[in-house]
């Protein structure tokens, strides 16, 4: 512009004056500072309310006096100390500028802030609440930063609540001063640290060696170990020599323990841990410590169909089979014995060590019931007993407690062929019988009830022929084919049922009036009747055959009085019994 110009445009002396006074306002604000900027003043004076403070070039500003109470309540400021303030507005009526200490540290926080994210530096905070979505952190200079749950560790955590009050180191991934936003994460430290522990740890890893390290995580096949930036699997089978059903039984998140590496795979990275190799086998000792025929006792650690697992020592365990725990009772389950957590006592039957075996026996401990048995009876011996159980094809019979004997059906009667034991035998009957022999190997007794007596076949072709009449036969058994007698000690009838008189229904021990129909001596079989026994031709023939072995000769009226005479016993006989 030129001079001529210039002095066109100038303004008059009046005008002059004012612009000249607002351009020397202007720049002594600028040196100052404006409103809206942060200053340092000196303090000029404490009163009980306020603090006065010089911001330069003759210009005071009032503060509240709470602005420089600290976080203990304590005021630590005094006239001449320096302090950083913001004009909030320039002078009032009373010549006082309005400041605020607060705002300028809260405007200084976040520069600082800002330049630390500018350096990628790491901000220390406080984690302050649970908010939706995260927690809220509080760091520098009181501010609140907001940090998401995905970013509070390498794995979610379920209660965040158990991390208010905590403090830990944070990388800001997101900043906004306009919004006053800032976001951070935890994650991302943890895993650039995870990564180094990781590269250190894979550079010494190989099988064998023994290492510390802390328990992650708990499955049910077992524990995932973190051994430095890696994780390994400690399966369930190796934590202990002993029998483990769960690996929360041994251990828990957070617990340090000593791993062996039992396999480790580059490529994959795939690591398998061991605890109980870092100790002594206990089975190398077992041998020693429980040799054959040792009584022990240990604990019941489990059962199954077919024995109990028993713990003699940590990490050592035997088998009690079922057919070893009682010399007596069958014993269908473990369970209707033993219980998980019981002690017991037994005794060693066989030890594997090199397959991990120990035979166990309970009723070793008891005297043997056959031994006992054996010390006290031989074949041809008389025993006494009652009845234990029947099969198609014997009856079982109680000798002593836990030996039994067994008649077959074919030594329970000379005379008569029983088909079905139950017929003629109950459970619960008191039974006689002869010790036929003794199988030591199989521990078998075989019985015979017939042989309480001599072949009796001889006395029945000379006593007993057909048309025999007895009168007192003792009923052992009516069935639906017939009626089984006993004519005499060792000496059984059948009577079958088409030779029982119609609704004739007895019970065994009553007696009955019978006549031999048949005596088969090839298979042995006494056969009688009940139908008008005494009247048959086989009874009349065997009277005439008596009468002339006494010298009598029978005549037609012996015959005929014989006759009446049995007509008028039967007759009497229907008659009583009705």
């Amino acid at each position: 512009m030129s001079e001529t110009q210039q002095v066109q445009n100038a303004p008059s002396g009046e005008s002059f004056a004012a612009l000249f006074e607002a351009a020397q306002k202007t720049a002594q604000e600028h040196e100052l500072g404006g409103e809206g900027q942060i200053v340092t003043g000196i303090v000029v004076r404490v009163s009980r309310d306020f603090v006065i403070v010089d911001i330069g070039g003759k210009s005071e500003g009032v503060l509240a006096k709470d602005e420089f109470v600290d976080a203990k309540g304590e005021f630590n400021i005094q006239p001449g100390d320096k302090v950083d303030v913001f004009i909030e507005s320039r002078e009032s009526d009373d010549g006082l500028i309005s400041l605020s200490k607060e705002k300028a540290d809260k405007m200084k926080v976040w520069d600082e802030i800002s330049s630390a994210c500018e350096r990628d530096e790491i901000i220390e905070g406080t984690i302050s609440q649970r908010v939706k979505g995260g927690l809220s952190v509080t760091i520098r200079g009181g501010v609140k930063a907001f940090l998401p749950g995905s970013q509070v560790d390498l794995r979610p955590i379920r209660n965040l609540d158990r991390l208010i009050g905590q403090t830990y180191e944070f990388k800001v991934i997101k900043f906004n001063k306009k919004r006053g936003n800032i976001v951070l994460s935890r994650r991302v430290l943890l895993e650039k640290e995870r990564d180094a522990m990781k590269a250190k740890t894979l550079e010494n890893l190989e099988e064998g060696q023994v290492l510390q390290g802390t328990i992650k995580n708990l499955t049910e096949y077992g524990a995932f170990v973190d051994l430095g930036g890696i994780d390994g699997l400690l399966h369930i089978t190796d934590m202990s020599w002993g029998r483990v059903n769960h690996p929360s039984e041994v251990f828990s998140v957070g617990d340090e323990v000593t791993v062996k590496v039992l396999k480790y795979n580059p490529e994959t990275e795939r690591v398998s841990l061991g605890m109980k190799q870092t100790q002594e086998d206990p089975w190398s000792h077992v041998a020693e410590a429980f040799p054959v025929g040792k009584r022990v006792e240990g604990k019941v650690m489990s059962l199954t169909d077919y024995g109990a697992f028993v713990e003699l020592e940590p990490g050592v365990e035997g088998l009690i089979h079922v057919s070893e725990m009682s010399w007596t009772k069958k014993i269908k389950h473990p369970s209707k014995v033993l219980e998980v957590g019981q002690e017991v006592a037994c005794q060693v039957l066989e030890v594997d060590s090199a397959a991990k075996r120990i035979s166990l026996g309970m009723k070793q401990l008891e005297p043997d019931p056959w031994t006992i048995f054996t010390d006290n009876y031989k074949p041809g011996d008389k025993i006494a007993g009652k009845v234990r159980s029947i099969t198609d094809y014997g009856v079982f019979v109680g000798i002593e407690e836990g030996v039994d004997g067994m008649v077959h059906k074919t030594d329970l009667s000379w005379t008569v062929k029983i088909n079905n034991p139950g017929d003629v035998y109950a459970k619960g009957d008191d039974v006689e019988a002869i010790i036929l022999s003794i199988n030591h190997d199989e521990k078998k007794v075989s019985l015979g009830v017939k042989q309480l007596f001599d072949d009796p076949w001889g006395e029945i072709l000379e006593n007993y022929k057909s048309g025999t009449v007895v009168e007192d036969a003792v009923v052992l058994a009516q069935t639906e084919y017939g009626i089984f007698v006993r004519i005499k000690d060792g000496i059984e009838a059948i009577i079958p049922q088409n030779e029982i008189p119609v609704g004739t229904s007895v019970k065994a021990g009553e007696r009955v009036r019978a006549e031999v129909a048949n005596v088969d001596s090839m298979d042995r079989r006494l056969t009688m009747t009940m139908l008008n026994p005494g009247e048959s031709a086989a009874a009349e023939q065997l009277q005439v055959m008596k009468r002339e072995s006494s010298g009598k000769g029978a005549t037609l009226g012996d015959l005929f009085k014989d006759k009446l005479q049995n007509l008028v016993e039967s007759k009497e006989k229907e008659k009583s019994g009705d």
